[in-house]
């Protein structure tokens, strides 16, 4: 964590020197790398791989709610963000509104800075051993940030070099899909196995084959989703995390069954989610022994879960641990959430004890062990049909919750156990911001808003649309339908 936190302080001092005017001044640069030889030393290429990690990395603030807000889980009141969250929860987004433009642009500003690296690396002072890690790097970053845009709004244009012209159209369908799929292939041989990265959050064969695990299963390629999930397994490196409500605390980052993560820190990239799960008074916990630290922020925005969501969950379900539903309030009354609809808490995030303010230093998993499980149980059922290793894979997962296994005869066919899977996967997945994505690929995205209430759902937004900045300052792009 230091040395990644490290190189991208170093970034920001780079940037800095190289982008000033003031010619005039001619100091004396007292360091081994300045504007003119930045890209020719490892320290410099070091410089630029981690300002793309920290633009990846950024992209990811809003991913939890913006995948949430429109589904059956997430619900929001409150605070300055109910501005933003209203659009999502009812369905009514549109080109302009402001979060789409982060979306869409931060992800092109970590493919630019890798198109730079791949360009000036070869004639950089680097064995050739750190040359293949840092390109396969470079080419993993810029590949899931296409394939990240292409989950929100479809295909975009495809820039592969820094010199390409400003103005390009989207790329077709199977274009961007090849190009993703190739780009993580190609790497895996070249990136380190899990556990022998040099800094954590840095890329790995098994965040490389995870990647291309959920990139096969929501464009819905089924046996090469089942083949590439069983080579996770076969690294033989992860695991799944004993229990479920510890997985995300802070004390427990770097667990092998993270796959691949957002690396946050109170200082850097914090972790937001938890300071607007906390309901208003919030005093304590007393079951679980949490007290309101006087560091902790408490806002009016307000994250809340769905009472249909919670109340989903089978009997004895472990994974409801992290779920407030009363609490004792700072006038030492105790408060029951479920007096109000949509009201209960996702502590999946448990705070931070050294957090700053409303920022909080949990990793938020972007792929992790569970996911690959279940992700070929989905493939192996859309392939064969019910099948008893789809139901041992799921039981792994069911196993840490403390429910009994699924049998064969529980279910009626192949159409039964993928309705259980969508519903296994919000059980094991909420808070993680995979909830959109998984009802998109089952089909469900727009029934379950409109069974909500939601009516003015249509199924154009299983896309979102492009942002107003990005049609204006490209004269060949071409708007989403429906928008």
């Amino acid at each position: 964590m230091k040395k990644l936190i490290h190189t991208l302080i170093i970034t920001t001092l780079f940037v800095t020197m190289s982008s000033s005017c003031m010619d005039a001044l001619e100091e004396k640069v007292f360091s081994q790398t300045t504007p003119d030889n930045l890209l020719d030393n490892e320290n410099g290429i070091m410089a630029l791989l981690g300002s793309c990690y920290g633009f990846t990395q950024n992209a990811d603030r809003q991913r939890i709610n913006m995948g949430e807000y429109p589904t059956d889980i997430a619900f929001q009141t409150g605070g300055f963000e109910n501005g933003i969250a209203i659009n999502f929860l009812t369905f009514s987004w549109d080109p302009s509104v402001g979060l789409f433009n982060m979306y869409y642009n931060i992800p092109y500003q970590a493919i630019r800075d890798a198109n730079v690296l791949l360009e000036n690396i070869d004639g950089a002072d680097i064995s050739e051993e750190k040359i293949n890690l840092y390109k396969s790097e470079a080419r993993f970053l810029r590949a899931f940030n296409y394939y990240r845009l292409y989950n929100w709004f479809g295909p975009t244009p495809l820039r592969q070099s820094s010199s390409d012209e400003l103005v390009l159209p989207r790329a077709n369908e199977e274009e961007l899909l090849s190009f993703i799929e190739q780009e993580l292939m190609d790497v895996v041989p070249f990136l380190p196995d899990p556990g022998n990265e040099e800094a954590y959050g840095r890329a790995t064969k098994g965040a490389a084959l995870g990647v291309l695990t959920k990139f096969y299963l929501n464009t819905k390629q089924w046996q090469k989703c089942a083949d590439v999930a069983l080579q996770v397994i076969e690294l033989g490196y992860y695991e799944l995390f004993p229990v479920f409500e510890d997985m995300l605390k802070v004390e427990n980052e770097g667990n092998r069954e993270m796959i691949m993560v957002n690396a946050a820190i109170p200082q850097m990239f914090a972790n937001n989610y938890m300071p607007a799960a906390f309901p208003i008074g919030f005093r304590s916990w007393p079951e679980k022994g949490l007290i309101m630290q006087s560091n902790w922020n408490n806002p009016q925005t307000q994250y809340r879960l769905r009472d249909g969501f919670y109340d989903s969950f089978e009997e004895g379900d472990l994974r409801k641990e992290p779920i407030l539903t009363a609490y004792i309030n700072n006038a030492g009354n105790t408060i029951n959430l479920r007096d109000q609809p949509d009201n209960t808490r996702s502590f999946r995030y448990w705070p931070d004890p050294d957090a700053q303010g409303e920022n909080h230093g949990n990793d938020v998993p972007e792929i992790r062990y569970a996911d690959i499980l279940l992700s070929r149980a989905e493939a192996l059922n859309e392939l064969n049909g019910l099948n008893q290793e789809s139901l041992n894979l799921i039981n792994e997962v069911r196993f840490r919750a403390g429910l009994e296994d699924l049998e064969m005869s529980d279910f009626s066919g192949e159409t039964d156990l993928r309705t259980h899977i969508l519903m296994e996967r919000s059980w094991e997945f909420y808070s993680e911001g995979l909830r959109r994505e998984d009802l998109i690929r089952h089909g469900e995205f727009i029934n379950s808003a409109i069974s909500r209430g939601v009516s003015n759902a249509r199924p154009h937004h299983n896309r979102y649309p492009l942002p107003l900045g990005a049609m204006d300052s490209n004269p060949e792009l071409v708007q989403n339908e429906g928008y």
